[in-house]
């Protein structure tokens, strides 16, 4: 990839939803490839005709603040936006249809990001769209062709890897499973009904009440924790899973319908848990049954995939960046038909 992979980048679109990077909070992911991917002097090509790849350089974040009328419940707006936007590029240059699309891609973290694309055939279908969104059940996302693109929380983007690495050591974890956070889809209120205060090696809550934070702050928790709990919020994604990666934290991913990050390349049960929707009244016992030395040889792979979920402050070869960019860049070659002779 490194020595072959050229990538064009539309200079259209108006600031703030073309080329203006998102770098903080949930939906970060999608910026923080827009700053990289457009400052590359490694993978962009000025010139199209030399080009493998064509990205569309939008941020689903800033089309919401832009486009969405809050209270709504309307994203139709959004789709016209994203159906004009392509035609426009379809209308101007001659790449996309060419293709019909299928060497073009856009990263999109926000939840809506798949919704924002169903008034354009060619532009849902044929795209490639790297999702933190990476729900299969929909119709939308499809697994081979769409990249699982995976949702980090960056608090100061002046210092992406703040707290990264120092879980402590095993023995001294006094946690089995932890989880905070809010109410939101169908997962998490099944897993409180379960688990909150009902085990008290399972630390499970909604919102981290103060009086505990006060004593153990979140990260903390997750740190002193064997396993973290990551259940899907209102889409099938979450946060939850890099965070976990980030502060050594085995996850353990409840997400029916979910296509996990870069698993062309990355043996997931290496270093998670899976865990059905159904089977969460039997969480601790499926921890429990883990051996503990699965359990060490997970939280090692761990530490050694780290690596691969670091927002660098430059571009390191195997991070994050890197990683998007090779599933784009495999799932196109595995989609290149081959003309007859």
């Amino acid at each position: 990839m490194e020595t072959i992979l050229k990538v064009f980048i539309y200079p259209d679109g108006d600031k703030p939803i073309f080329h203006q990077p998102h770098l903080y909070g949930i939906y970060a992911s999608e910026g923080w490839f827009m700053k990289f991917m457009e400052a590359s002097r490694e993978f962009v090509s000025r010139d199209p005709e030399k080009a493998h790849l064509f990205y569309l350089p939008y941020s689903a974040r800033q089309l919401e603040v832009a486009v969405y009328v809050p209270n709504s419940h309307n994203l139709r707006p959004l789709s016209i936006f994203m159906r004009d936007y392509a035609n426009m590029i379809a209308a101007k240059y001659p790449y996309w249809n060419r293709t019909h699309g299928r060497d073009h891609f856009l990263v999109a973290c926000h939840d809506w990001g798949p919704y924002a694309l169903t008034m354009h055939e060619e532009l849902t279908k044929n795209t490639m769209k790297a999702l933190c969104n990476a729900d299969v059940s929909e119709g939308i996302f499809t697994a081979g062709q769409d990249v699982s693109l995976p949702e980090t929380t960056i608090r100061s983007p002046k210092r992406p890897l703040r707290n990264v690495g120092g879980g402590i050591r095993v023995s001294q974890r006094p946690i089995l499973a932890f989880f905070a956070g809010n109410m939101h889809g169908r997962v998490r209120p099944t897993l409180l009904k379960y688990w909150h205060n009902k085990d008290d090696d399972m630390k499970i809550y909604g919102p981290l009440p103060i009086g505990i934070s006060r004593k153990m702050t979140y990260v903390q928790h997750m740190k002193s924790s064997k396993y973290c709990i990551c259940p899907m919020g209102y889409e099938v994604n979450s946060p939850r899973i890099v965070e976990a990666i980030y502060y050594e934290c085995v996850p353990v991913i409840i997400a029916d319908n979910f296509v996990l990050p870069f698993n062309e390349v990355l043996d997931w049960s290496a270093f998670s848990v899976i865990v059905a929707e159904k089977d969460i009244p039997k969480l601790k016992e499926i921890l429990l049954a883990i051996p503990l030395r699965r359990y060490l040889t997970m939280l090692a792979n761990l530490k050694t995939v780290q690596k691969h979920f670091l927002w660098n402050p430059r571009p390191l070869r195997y991070d994050l960046f890197h990683m998007i960019l090779h599933s784009i860049w495999f799932s196109r070659l595995n989609h290149v038909q081959i003309p007859q002779s």
